[in-house]
């Protein structure tokens, strides 16, 4: 018996035939393919995706080189006018050298690699040490990268000095680590109302409903729930420098700052647009 076979749909050169998708483009490379008069340098402007991780972090570009300091504490500051602030003293250690400059040629993108806080030859690994080496640096804990869109006037080697680059009543951002709280529940975590504490209520600080039912019969990635609180990298922008103390090398920022005593800040030229970042 003859059996008729038919032709399979999307099969063949048909209407309906199998073609490869287009290959994806990232971001900065569709706006440069949209945008012919673009240099490959303006594609620093549009950000550069830096795998972390599970995770995707785009870089952003600095207003000015920045440094990195050890938050020691808060006070209480009187200004000349006799007006009381409170301000974060930020010490510096031995550091704040440049290590490496990373040229558009060699890593794809501008950057100036900055070291800070002194260390043991001994606490370092033998390829941390050669780095250190390689610009006649000390060995030093932590090294950070600042993106400018202009590396010229920095050399290995060279130590920033915090007078130079900042001065009284300048605005920065100051970002850290900030003080991990563990796990939470809502109310504390993302500020929840809490519910009836009497007339028979059996939930007082439960989140109540996470989502509907059948529709979309699941709960929506990103909804507010307790979990794990702080210690995460946070930046607190657009602070007054008040004070800074040559002699015992700190400055007062008003404001508070991330993390407790101890902790590992940077601290950048403020963002302004308009000043030192385009408009558009």
């Amino acid at each position: 018996m003859a059996v008729a076979v038919r032709p399979m749909m999307g099969v063949g050169s048909g209407c309906c035939s199998l073609r490869p998708p287009p290959p994806r483009q990232s971001l900065p490379n569709f706006f440069l393919s949209r945008c012919p008069n673009l240099s490959s340098s303006s594609s620093l402007i549009l950000g550069r995706r830096k795998r972390s991780g599970a995770g995707v972090v785009v870089m952003s570009m600095e207003a000015g080189i920045g440094v990195m300091g050890t938050k020691l504490g808060m006070m209480t500051y009187f200004e000349p006018e006799g007006t009381v602030v409170p301000v974060t003293v930020v010490g510096f250690r031995e550091g704040n050298i440049v290590t490496q400059l990373k040229t558009p040629d060699t890593d794809g993108y501008q950057a100036v690699q900055v070291g800070y806080r002194r260390v043991r030859d001994r606490k370092l690994t033998k390829p941390e040490l050669g780095h250190l080496k390689k610009a006649d640096a000390i060995p030093m804990r932590h090294l950070q990268e600042f993106r400018l869109q202009s590396i010229d006037g920095f050399e290995p080697g060279q130590r920033l000095v915090v007078e130079d680059i900042f001065k009284e009543g300048d605005l920065v951002d100051v970002s850290g680590n900030s003080i991990g709280k563990g796990f939470q529940g809502g109310i504390k975590r993302h500020n929840f109302r809490r519910g009836q504490m009497t007339h028979g209520s059996k939930s007082h600080r439960a989140l109540g409903s996470i989502g509907a039912g059948t529709t979309p019969g699941r709960v929506y990635k990103g909804k507010k729930m307790p979990g794990r609180m702080g210690g995460t990298k946070t930046k607190v922008r657009k602070l007054k420098i008040v004070k800074i103390d040559s002699d015992l090398r700190v400055v007062m920022i008003k404001g508070a700052v991330p993390g407790k005593p101890g902790n590992l800040l940077r601290i950048t030229p403020a963002k302004i647009v308009g000043k030192n970042i385009p408009k558009n």
